[in-house]
């Protein structure tokens, strides 16, 4: 029992026999999670004989990780969780709601599918006072609630979704002993970053890889350089307003993100290979100019993911780190973050459904995930304790200091814009057409569509 009495651990002295109780890899009373509000929800809960069934993307690993935290439900509960991952979930669960025998709770790998069939009659608008709990218990609460809130059937809104796993895409990436050997700071705005840029140049070097390669997607990068322009550039609401066609694409704010995100891409002095190289660069490839000696370049923008397509024997933490892709100072829109994640929706309604939406609203219900890696949370009440490693900490850290989130404009767009014209758009920009060209022709192909 003495080396029970640490942290939250001391928990322990009110749970009696649950002491030593094991619930999948988790010890009850051990480790950075919060086991007080476990225990004061598994007090008010019983489920006994209930079951809850839940239908989503993950699969493999990510299933594995998910169904431990829903051994935590399950104890705490006594109810009987069910997951089933799959990897059509998109055209699987339309299906089965159609015909009445979808599960209870879907969770949405992006909002726009969501938004679909809540209009369509197919998901229950969450619990009254979610939308309340979500603006206060999640970092820039506010634009969760946005993100979920949807037209129902009869037209008006309501909150259909809970945000839980979360992807960060505002980050730029760099080698660590690369900035210490040439004595470069961290910038803190976009104008230190333009700065830097300028800097690395003025001292023989070449800022940034940049790649826009994909097969099929070859241009998608692009995009996400795009969107974070247009988060730093102009309001939030114009950012919504762009994702749904009400700002067209040939608007001067569009064009003047679409530039901005030129004035690095489009520099040759600025990017490994010159301006020509950026789109025909592979994405996965572009970022191994880090690590090279004397580096090709030392600054890559892209999302979390990207460390899978690092050399094998670079470490994040030690040979590759990352900083949050600023803001800039003289525009006063705080600290806008881009990204994506999963959304919880209500597809079968059930009093076991309303527990277990209750139940992520606990920090244990993220931390159990957290500990096991590859999951970030917007959740302002986690400790960052229960993070797998120092990467996943600093993400999660700026995540929580975000006063603006958003979603991935390009998946919420009809998939021949975001997909397509979108894409093919920012290739031609690379290639030498002007913003306005490429603006105009994304827009009269969205015109096309209406």
């Amino acid at each position: 029992m003495r080396k029970l009495l640490t942290g939250t651990a001391i928990t322990v002295l009110s749970m009696g026999a649950a002491a030593a109780q094991e619930i999948g890899p988790f010890t009850v009373g051990e480790g950075p999670f919060d086991w007080d509000g476990y225990q004061a929800f598994a007090d008010a809960t019983d489920l006994s004989g209930q079951t809850v069934t839940i239908t989503g993307p993950w699969t493999g690993d990510e299933k594995a990780k998910f169904d431990n935290v829903m051994a935590v439900f399950e104890e705490a509960t006594g109810a009987n969780a069910e997951y089933s991952g799959s990897d059509s979930f998109e055209q699987d669960i339309v299906i089965s709601a159609r015909a009445g025998s979808a599960p209870n709770l879907a969770v949405f790998p992006q909002p726009g599918l969501a938004a679909d069939m809540a209009g369509q009659g197919l998901l229950t608008p969450l619990p009254d006072g979610t939308a309340d709990w979500l603006r206060d218990g999640y970092a820039a609460g506010d634009s969760w609630v946005d993100l979920a809130t949807f037209e129902g059937p009869d037209g008006e809104e309501d909150l259909y979704g809970m945000f839980y796993r979360v992807d960060l895409k505002s980050l730029v990436w760099y080698s660590p002993a690369a900035f210490d050997e040439m004595g470069y700071d961290i910038p803190g705005t976009m104008e230190e970053l333009k700065a830097l840029t300028d800097q690395i140049v003025e001292d023989g070097g070449t800022p940034w890889c940049i790649g826009l390669g994909s097969g099929a997607a070859t241009g998608w990068p692009a995009t996400d350089w795009v969107e974070d322009m247009m988060l730093r550039l102009h309001a939030p609401e114009d950012y919504d307003a762009w994702v749904t066609n009400d700002l067209k694409f040939d608007d001067p704010k569009v064009i003047a993100a679409i530039e901005e995100f030129g004035s690095f891409a489009r520099t040759d002095d600025y990017v490994a290979g010159g301006a020509q190289s950026v789109a025909s660069t592979d994405f996965r490839d572009s970022p191994t100019g880090l690590f090279e000696i004397p580096p090709a370049c030392y600054l890559h923008r892209q999302a979390s993911f990207i460390p899978a397509f690092f050399p094998d024997d670079v470490e994040v933490g030690q040979d590759a780190d990352f900083f949050y892709f600023p803001a800039f100072e003289g525009q006063d829109l705080g600290q806008p973050v881009l990204g994506a994640g999963t959304l919880f929706a209500i597809t079968d309604p059930s009093d076991a459904a309303n527990a277990m939406l209750e139940f992520l609203k606990l920090p244990i219900a993220h931390e159990t995930w957290m500990a096991q890696g590859g999951f970030l949370t917007a959740h302002a009440g986690v400790n960052p304790e229960a993070y797998a490693d120092d990467a996943l900490r600093a993400q999660g850290e700026i995540l929580r200091d975000a006063t603006t989130f958003r979603f991935d404009a390009s998946d919420l767009m009809p998939g021949e814009i975001g997909a397509g014209a979108f894409w093919t758009g920012m290739v031609d920009y690379v290639t030498g057409a002007s913003a306005e060209d490429v603006g105009a022709a994304i827009q009269s192909r969205w015109d096309a569509l209406n």
